[in-house]
C-alpha cells in the first residue's frame, strides 16, 4: 500500500480515537473507552509504517495538523461546541498549513 495512503488511514483513525475518547466520557463507558485504545493503536501502526518512506517531521505535522482540524470540526458539528472566528482562522492556517506540507512532498 501507498504510504500516503497509509498515513491518511492513521489520520482517519486517530480522529475516530479521539473521537471515542469524548465519548467515553472520561473512561466512564467501557465500549468507547477500549474502541479509543485499539482506533490508536492501529493509528500508530499506520503511522509508523508510512514512516518508511515519508520523513518523520512531514507525516507528523500533516497527521497532527489534520486530525486536530478535522477534530476541531467533528466538536462543532457532532459535539456543538461552536465556531468563533479564531477558531475558524486557527482551523483555516492548519489547513493551509498541511496542505503546505503536503505540497512539499516529504519523502525521501
Amino acid at each position: 500500500m501507498n504510504n500516503w495512503a497509509l498515513l491518511t488511514i492513521a489520520i482517519l483513525l486517530e480522529v475516530a480515537a479521539t473521537t471515542s475518547m469524548k465519548l467515553s466520557a472520561g473512561f466512564t463507558r467501557l465500549g468507547p473507552s477500549m474502541l479509543m485504545f485499539a482506533l490508536y493503536a492501529m493509528s500508530f501502526a499506520c503511522l509508523s509504517k508510512a514512516l518508511r518512506t515519508i520523513e518523520v517531521g512531514i507525516a507528523y505535522a500533516i497527521w497532527a495538523g489534520a486530525g486536530t482540524a478535522m477534530i476541531a470540526a467533528i466538536g462543532i458539528v457532532l459535539f456543538d461546541e461552536g465556531l468563533t472566528p479564531q477558531k475558524g482562522l486557527g482551523v483555516a492556517l492548519i489547513i493551509g498549513g498541511v496542505v503546505a506540507l503536503r505540497l512539499e512532498g516529504g519523502a525521501h
